[in-house]
């Protein structure tokens, strides 16, 4: 067959490309190695693991970019520089058309790393033994890829599969992390996503060159972070962070936050209230459960959507509640006082850790819509709380305010406080007193959804009815009052276009008066 031949077969796997792949490479008569997560996935399948369908990376002798290029023509695919430093260059399903129908029926790609000589030399230059096996790229190869049965002829200089077996992370070489501190994080989201545990010898020079992560770039940086802390047991990925001495490397401002002492009715200090709050906040977005503390959390068919959505980065509002989990308390440490009473407060600590997350996100390369949802949940993370006296519901006023001020971080900073409550109190919590606030937080949801926002020809008035019936004059009085009247008309006080002119109406001699 012509590799350039373009036959239009439907690419829906891996599995699917495999054999197209190796008639591409077998009339080259170039040789081709199949690497990295793939491979090792299909070798983890073979031992027991769940089988995740990724794509494929191969390593290929020659000019990898001539190579790919060639290689998206014959699969009528895209061309996209990866690492092109590095020799890295990707071939890629189509954008859909103009016309909606995709050019393949699922998105796929194929990385092509180019190398000299033997691939011995290739695969040691390689992070971990796990990533560091190969297997030729022939006719027996897809055969048996794509068969009932798999154990091809893995090339594995550095006992990669028994590594597999023992469920280990361990570094190719002693070198690893100074030719590329962007493993230092991978490292550890290959750890959490696989189940694994890091060698200890890996872990000690992860330590050693822990210093060295500032050099990661930016983008990179930030998805491999955002990877683990979305992944499940975010709190106990953290704290491995900070045990090689990466977490606070990343984001300084938690380091203060150690040992700093809270009142009593806080179960731990202020940084185990982080780590228990991000572990909270994983736990509240989980749904209902049949567990005597969960069972309580509000939560429907609309949560599940809600939380699901992707805000930014690749992420969910689920993973970025976890991220504002990280943040929200980390003004304490500087706004601490002491009263001469003895009591401690945090004046303040919501505002200053307000502009303090936003300034670290910047700096972790954060868009800036997620980042100005984390920076408002932080600023915003007591309201919740404080929306009622004592025993009280909110008032349906005092409801829509806080969905009218926090806007796209309204339901998010709720459960916020949710999970800011669980972690306050710990295994001390009263069954009794957490039900009423998640009780009283599945009021602010429920009574936000019965209170609609009135808008364009929903509302009852507009500037120009309100200059033309009370004779005012354009300008901040006008948006004013059209605020009052969406309020009262969204809470349920008014109906007609009538009493809103007479709510109106009524208000301006109070504003005169002030004035």
């Amino acid at each position: 067959m012509n590799p350039h031949q373009n036959t239009r077969e439907d690419l829906a796997s891996p599995q699917d490309l495999i054999p197209r792949l190796t008639r591409f490479f077998s009339a080259r008569q170039d040789p081709a190695y199949l690497v990295g997560g793939y491979l090792r996935d299909r070798l983890l399948s073979h031992a027991g693991a769940p089988y995740h369908d990724g794509d494929l990376d191969l390593a290929v002798v020659g000019d990898s970019e001539s190579i790919a290029r060639q290689l998206a023509a014959a699969l009528d695919a895209s061309f996209v520089p990866v690492n092109p430093s590095r020799g890295v260059f990707r071939v890629t399903s189509r954008v859909p058309s103009a016309t909606g129908k995709p050019a393949m029926p699922r998105k796929w790609s194929v990385d092509l790393k180019g190398f000299y000589g033997d691939i011995r030399d290739d695969l040691a230059q390689r992070d971990f033994t796990i990533d560091a096996m190969a297997l030729s790229l022939d006719d027996n190869l897809a055969a048996e890829l794509t068969g009932a049965s798999w154990d091809g002829p893995v090339i594995d200089p550095f006992n990669g599969r028994q590594d597999l077996a023992g469920k280990r992370i361990r570094a190719v070489s002693p070198n690893v992390f100074q030719e590329d501190p962007g493993r230092l994080l991978r490292s550890v989201r290959l750890a959490a996503q696989l189940g694994f545990r890091l060698d200890p010898d890996t872990a000690t020079l992860i330590r050693r060159d822990a210093h060295l992560v500032g050099q990661t770039p930016g983008e990179r940086l930030r998805d491999e972070f955002l990877t683990i802390l979305s992944l499940d047991g975010a709190r106990g990925h953290l704290e491995v962070l900070d045990r090689l001495d990466l977490l606070c490397r990343l984001i300084p401002e938690l380091a203060p936050a150690k040992g700093v002492e809270q009142p009593l009715v806080h179960y731990w200090d202020v940084w185990g209230h982080t780590m228990h709050c991000v572990e909270e906040a994983e736990m509240v977005v989980k749904g209902h459960r049949n567990s005597p503390v969960y069972m309580f959390v509000p939560w429907t068919p609309d949560s599940q959507i809600h939380f699901s959505q992707e805000v930014g980065d690749g992420h969910t509002r689920a993973t970025m509640l976890k991220l504002a989990a990280l943040f929200h308390d980390i003004a304490k440490p500087q706004t601490k006082s002491v009263e001469a009473d003895g009591r401690t407060r945090f004046f303040g600590h919501s505002e200053l850790g307000a502009a303090m997350a936003a300034d670290r996100l910047t700096q972790l390369r954060i868009s800036a819509r997620p980042a100005a949802l984390i920076a408002k949940m932080v600023k915003h993370h007591l309201r919740p709380n404080n929306m009622s006296k004592e025993v009280e519901l909110p008032t349906p006023r005092a409801v829509h305010r806080y969905f009218r001020d926090l806007g796209d971080a309204a339901i998010d900073t709720v459960y916020l406080a949710l999970a800011d409550y669980l972690a306050t109190n710990g295994p001390a919590v009263s069954l009794e007193h957490w039900s009423s606030h998640a009780r009283m937080m599945g009021h602010i949801l429920q009574s936000a959804a019965q209170q609609p926002v009135p808008t364009g020809q929903d509302r009852l008035l507009n500037g120009h009815d309100l200059i033309e019936h009370l004779g005012v004059a354009p300008g901040p009085l006008v948006g004013e009052l059209l605020e009052k009247i969406i309020e009262a008309q969204s809470t349920g006080e008014i109906h007609t276009r009538e009493e809103a002119l007479a709510l109106a109406q009524e208000s301006l001699p109070n504003r005169r008066r002030r004035e």
